[in-house]
Protein backbone atom coordinates (compact mmCIF):
# COMPACT_ATOMS: atom_id res chain seq x y z
CA UNK A 1 0.00 0.00 0.00
CA UNK A 2 1.80 3.08 -1.27
CA UNK A 3 0.66 6.69 -1.04
CA UNK A 4 1.63 9.73 -3.09
CA UNK A 5 3.00 12.54 -0.93
CA UNK A 6 3.21 16.14 -2.14
CA UNK A 7 5.67 18.40 -0.30
CA UNK A 8 7.41 21.74 -0.71
CA UNK A 9 11.03 22.81 -0.24
CA UNK A 10 12.90 20.68 2.28
CA UNK A 11 14.79 23.62 3.75
CA UNK A 12 11.80 25.88 4.35
CA UNK A 13 8.49 24.02 4.38
CA UNK A 14 7.72 23.32 8.02
CA UNK A 15 4.33 21.82 7.28
CA UNK A 16 5.89 19.53 4.69
CA UNK A 17 8.34 18.32 7.32
CA UNK A 18 5.41 17.32 9.51
CA UNK A 19 3.70 15.48 6.67
CA UNK A 20 6.87 13.69 5.60
CA UNK A 21 7.60 12.57 9.17
CA UNK A 22 4.18 10.92 9.33
CA UNK A 23 5.40 8.54 6.63
CA UNK A 24 9.11 8.31 7.43
CA UNK A 25 8.83 7.86 11.19
CA UNK A 26 6.02 5.32 11.03
CA UNK A 27 7.25 3.24 8.10
CA UNK A 28 4.43 4.02 5.66
CA UNK A 29 5.30 3.63 1.99
CA UNK A 30 5.08 6.72 -0.22
CA UNK A 31 6.16 8.20 -3.53
CA UNK A 32 7.28 11.81 -3.11
CA UNK A 33 6.39 14.64 -5.47
CA UNK A 34 7.83 18.10 -4.82
CA UNK A 35 6.80 21.64 -5.63
CA UNK A 36 9.29 24.52 -5.45
CA UNK A 37 8.32 27.67 -3.57
CA UNK A 38 10.33 29.74 -6.08
CA UNK A 39 8.30 28.48 -9.05
CA UNK A 40 4.72 29.55 -8.43
CA UNK A 41 1.75 28.36 -6.44
CA UNK A 42 1.04 24.79 -5.43
CA UNK A 43 -2.05 24.65 -7.61
CA UNK A 44 -0.05 25.84 -10.63
CA UNK A 45 2.68 23.25 -10.11
CA UNK A 46 0.45 20.35 -9.08
CA UNK A 47 -2.79 20.65 -11.08
CA UNK A 48 -3.59 16.98 -10.57
CA UNK A 49 -3.88 17.44 -6.81
CA UNK A 50 -7.27 19.17 -6.61
CA UNK A 51 -8.76 20.30 -4.31
CA UNK A 52 -5.62 21.13 -2.27
CA UNK A 53 -3.90 24.49 -2.47
CA UNK A 54 -1.11 24.05 0.11
CA UNK A 55 1.46 21.43 1.02
CA UNK A 56 1.67 18.83 2.35
CA UNK A 57 -0.97 16.61 0.83
CA UNK A 58 -1.31 12.92 0.20
CA UNK A 59 -3.17 10.77 -2.27
CA UNK A 60 -4.36 7.52 -0.75
CA UNK A 61 -3.99 4.20 -2.58
CA UNK A 62 -7.69 4.43 -3.47
CA UNK A 63 -7.12 7.84 -5.08
CA UNK A 64 -8.53 10.20 -2.44
CA UNK A 65 -6.58 13.45 -2.05
CA UNK A 66 -6.17 14.62 1.56
CA UNK A 67 -4.63 17.98 2.39
CA UNK A 68 -3.64 19.46 5.78
CA UNK A 69 -1.15 17.65 7.99
CA UNK A 70 -3.59 17.08 10.86
CA UNK A 71 -6.17 15.52 8.53
CA UNK A 72 -3.40 13.41 7.03
CA UNK A 73 -2.32 12.24 10.48
CA UNK A 74 -5.81 11.17 11.46
CA UNK A 75 -6.44 9.39 8.17
CA UNK A 76 -3.13 7.54 8.33
CA UNK A 77 -3.81 6.54 11.93
CA UNK A 78 -7.20 5.16 10.90
CA UNK A 79 -5.77 3.21 7.97
CA UNK A 80 -2.65 2.00 9.79
CA UNK A 81 -3.54 1.36 13.43
CA UNK A 82 -0.55 -0.96 13.74
CA UNK A 83 1.88 1.87 12.96
CA UNK A 84 1.37 3.62 16.29
CA UNK A 85 0.89 7.19 15.11
CA UNK A 86 -1.01 7.96 18.31
CA UNK A 87 -0.17 6.46 21.73
CA UNK A 88 -2.06 3.33 22.76
CA UNK A 89 -2.71 4.57 26.29
CA UNK A 90 -5.96 6.60 26.26
CA UNK A 91 -4.63 9.34 28.53
CA UNK A 92 -1.44 9.74 26.50
CA UNK A 93 -3.40 9.60 23.23
CA UNK A 94 -5.73 12.37 24.36
CA UNK A 95 -2.77 14.52 25.41
CA UNK A 96 -0.95 13.91 22.12
CA UNK A 97 -4.03 14.90 20.13
CA UNK A 98 -4.39 18.09 22.15
CA UNK A 99 -0.71 18.96 21.68
CA UNK A 100 -0.92 18.43 17.92
CA UNK A 101 -4.07 20.52 17.66
CA UNK A 102 -2.57 23.46 19.57
CA UNK A 103 0.53 23.33 17.38
CA UNK A 104 -1.67 23.23 14.31
CA UNK A 105 -3.53 26.40 15.23
CA UNK A 106 -1.18 28.35 17.48
CA UNK A 107 2.27 29.89 17.98
CA UNK A 108 1.79 32.48 15.27
CA UNK A 109 4.46 34.84 16.60
CA UNK A 110 7.15 32.16 16.59
CA UNK A 111 6.14 31.07 13.10
CA UNK A 112 6.04 34.57 11.72
CA UNK A 113 9.21 35.96 13.29
CA UNK A 114 11.29 32.79 12.96
CA UNK A 115 10.45 30.98 9.70
CA UNK A 116 12.03 27.55 9.46
CA UNK A 117 15.33 27.62 7.58
CA UNK A 118 17.29 24.38 7.68
CA UNK A 119 20.25 25.95 5.86
CA UNK A 120 21.16 28.61 8.43
CA UNK A 121 21.57 29.02 12.16
CA UNK A 122 21.75 32.40 13.85
CA UNK A 123 23.13 34.02 16.95
CA UNK A 124 22.23 37.28 18.63
CA UNK A 125 18.49 36.95 18.01
CA UNK A 126 16.41 39.09 20.38
CA UNK A 127 12.90 37.61 20.33
CA UNK A 128 9.86 39.81 20.63
CA UNK A 129 7.61 39.68 23.67
CA UNK A 130 5.11 37.69 21.59
CA UNK A 131 7.73 35.11 20.64
CA UNK A 132 8.84 34.89 24.28
CA UNK A 133 5.24 34.19 25.22
CA UNK A 134 5.10 31.39 22.66
CA UNK A 135 8.32 29.90 24.05
CA UNK A 136 6.99 29.95 27.62
CA UNK A 137 3.80 28.26 26.42
CA UNK A 138 5.85 25.56 24.70
CA UNK A 139 7.89 24.96 27.85
CA UNK A 140 4.72 24.62 29.87
CA UNK A 141 2.99 22.28 27.41
CA UNK A 142 5.99 20.02 26.98
CA UNK A 143 6.58 19.75 30.73
CA UNK A 144 2.88 19.17 31.37
CA UNK A 145 2.71 16.38 28.79
CA UNK A 146 5.78 14.63 30.14
CA UNK A 147 4.52 14.91 33.72
CA UNK A 148 1.15 13.48 32.70
CA UNK A 149 2.45 10.69 30.46
CA UNK A 150 5.72 9.83 32.25
CA UNK A 151 7.55 8.69 29.09
CA UNK A 152 10.72 6.67 29.48
CA UNK A 153 12.38 8.22 26.43
CA UNK A 154 12.75 11.79 25.15
CA UNK A 155 9.35 12.18 23.46
CA UNK A 156 6.29 13.91 24.84
CA UNK A 157 3.72 11.18 25.35
CA UNK A 158 5.65 7.90 25.30
CA UNK A 159 6.97 6.57 22.01
CA UNK A 160 7.38 9.01 19.12
CA UNK A 161 3.89 10.10 18.02
CA UNK A 162 2.11 12.57 15.77
CA UNK A 163 2.59 15.18 18.49
CA UNK A 164 6.37 14.91 18.16
CA UNK A 165 6.17 15.10 14.37
CA UNK A 166 4.18 18.31 14.71
CA UNK A 167 6.71 19.91 17.06
CA UNK A 168 9.76 18.96 14.96
CA UNK A 169 9.71 22.29 13.04
CA UNK A 170 9.41 24.12 16.36
CA UNK A 171 12.59 22.39 17.48
CA UNK A 172 14.22 23.50 14.22
CA UNK A 173 13.21 27.10 14.92
CA UNK A 174 14.44 27.10 18.51
CA UNK A 175 17.74 25.56 17.44
CA UNK A 176 18.19 27.60 14.28
CA UNK A 177 17.54 30.95 15.95
CA UNK A 178 19.38 30.10 19.16
CA UNK A 179 16.28 30.83 21.26
CA UNK A 180 16.68 30.41 25.00
CA UNK A 181 14.38 27.82 26.56
CA UNK A 182 14.33 25.83 29.78
CA UNK A 183 16.64 22.89 30.34
CA UNK A 184 13.84 20.37 29.81
CA UNK A 185 12.67 22.10 26.63
CA UNK A 186 16.23 22.22 25.30
CA UNK A 187 16.55 18.48 25.91
CA UNK A 188 13.43 17.93 23.82
CA UNK A 189 14.83 20.14 21.04
CA UNK A 190 18.06 18.14 21.07
CA UNK A 191 16.11 14.88 20.79
CA UNK A 192 14.77 16.16 17.48
CA UNK A 193 18.18 17.38 16.32
CA UNK A 194 19.57 13.89 16.94
CA UNK A 195 16.63 12.01 15.44
CA UNK A 196 17.61 10.16 12.28
CA UNK A 197 14.49 11.13 10.34
CA UNK A 198 14.90 14.82 11.22
CA UNK A 199 18.54 14.65 10.16
CA UNK A 200 17.63 13.04 6.84
CA UNK A 201 15.12 15.80 6.10
CA UNK A 202 17.67 18.50 6.86
CA UNK A 203 20.30 16.74 4.74
CA UNK A 204 17.91 16.75 1.80
CA UNK A 205 17.26 20.44 2.44
CA UNK A 206 20.97 21.14 2.16
CA UNK A 207 21.24 19.08 -1.02
CA UNK A 208 18.15 20.08 -2.98
CA UNK A 209 16.32 23.24 -3.97
CA UNK A 210 17.00 26.92 -4.47
CA UNK A 211 18.19 29.20 -1.69
CA UNK A 212 15.28 31.54 -0.98
CA UNK A 213 16.52 34.87 0.30
CA UNK A 214 13.11 35.81 1.63
CA UNK A 215 13.65 33.31 4.44
CA UNK A 216 16.99 34.85 5.50
CA UNK A 217 17.18 37.09 8.56
CA UNK A 218 19.68 39.89 9.34
CA UNK A 219 21.52 38.09 12.12
CA UNK A 220 25.04 36.72 12.39
CA UNK A 221 25.23 33.07 11.36
CA UNK A 222 26.78 30.17 13.24
CA UNK A 223 27.18 26.45 12.65
CA UNK A 224 24.03 24.37 12.87
CA UNK A 225 23.71 23.20 16.50
CA UNK A 226 22.92 19.57 15.73
CA UNK A 227 25.37 16.65 15.76
CA UNK A 228 28.66 17.22 13.98
CA UNK A 229 28.63 15.53 10.58
CA UNK A 230 31.26 13.19 9.23
CA UNK A 231 33.62 14.97 6.83
CA UNK A 232 32.46 13.55 3.53
CA UNK A 233 33.01 15.43 0.27
CA UNK A 234 31.82 15.10 -3.29
CA UNK A 235 34.42 13.95 -5.84
CA UNK A 236 34.24 13.86 -9.60
CA UNK A 237 35.22 10.27 -10.32
CA UNK A 238 35.56 6.73 -9.02
CA UNK A 239 36.14 3.92 -8.95
CA UNK A 240 34.00 3.32 -5.90
CA UNK A 241 33.98 0.37 -3.52
CA UNK A 242 30.34 -0.29 -4.48
CA UNK A 243 28.84 -0.86 -7.91
CA UNK A 244 25.22 -0.17 -6.90
CA UNK A 245 23.72 2.82 -5.16
CA UNK A 246 22.98 1.99 -1.50
CA UNK A 247 19.52 3.54 -1.83
CA UNK A 248 18.17 2.51 -5.23
CA UNK A 249 20.39 -0.40 -6.22
CA UNK A 250 21.01 1.28 -9.58
CA UNK A 251 24.51 1.56 -11.13
CA UNK A 252 26.67 4.34 -9.68
CA UNK A 253 27.42 7.55 -11.57
CA UNK A 254 28.30 10.05 -8.79
CA UNK A 255 30.83 9.77 -6.00
CA UNK A 256 31.88 10.93 -2.55
CA UNK A 257 34.97 10.50 -0.44
CA UNK A 258 34.74 9.57 3.23
CA UNK A 259 37.96 8.90 5.13
CA UNK A 260 39.80 8.31 1.87
CA UNK A 261 37.32 5.71 0.58
CA UNK A 262 35.23 6.42 -2.54
CA UNK A 263 31.53 5.48 -2.52
CA UNK A 264 29.16 5.65 -5.48
CA UNK A 265 25.55 6.75 -5.96
CA UNK A 266 23.05 6.68 -8.80
CA UNK A 267 22.53 10.46 -9.06
CA UNK A 268 23.83 13.75 -7.64
CA UNK A 269 21.00 14.06 -5.12
CA UNK A 270 21.73 10.67 -3.56
CA UNK A 271 25.37 11.69 -3.25
CA UNK A 272 24.75 15.22 -2.00
CA UNK A 273 22.23 14.29 0.68
CA UNK A 274 24.79 11.79 1.96
CA UNK A 275 27.60 14.35 1.91
CA UNK A 276 25.37 16.66 3.97
CA UNK A 277 25.06 14.13 6.82
CA UNK A 278 26.43 10.62 6.19
CA UNK A 279 25.34 9.22 9.55
CA UNK A 280 21.71 10.15 8.90
CA UNK A 281 21.45 7.43 6.23
CA UNK A 282 21.41 3.85 7.60
CA UNK A 283 21.82 2.27 4.16
CA UNK A 284 24.97 4.26 3.53
CA UNK A 285 26.38 3.64 6.99
CA UNK A 286 25.79 -0.09 6.57
CA UNK A 287 27.94 0.13 3.43
CA UNK A 288 30.60 2.36 4.98
CA UNK A 289 30.88 0.50 8.26
CA UNK A 290 29.93 -2.98 7.10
Amino acid sequence: MTYDLLIGDYAYSSWSLRGWLLFERFGISRRVERVAFAEGSVTEQAPGWAPIRLVPAMRTPDGTVVGDSLAMAEELASRHPEAGLWPEDPKARAMARYLAAEMHSGFGALRGDCPMNMRLAYTGVAPSAEVEADLRRLEYLWDYARELCRPEGPWLCGAYSVADAFYAPVAARIAGYGLAVSESAQAYVEAHLNDGAFRRWRAMGLAHGATLERYAKPYATVDWPGPARLAAKAVTAGPSVNEACPYSGDPVTDFLDLDGVIYGFCNPFCRDKTVADPEAWPAFMALARG
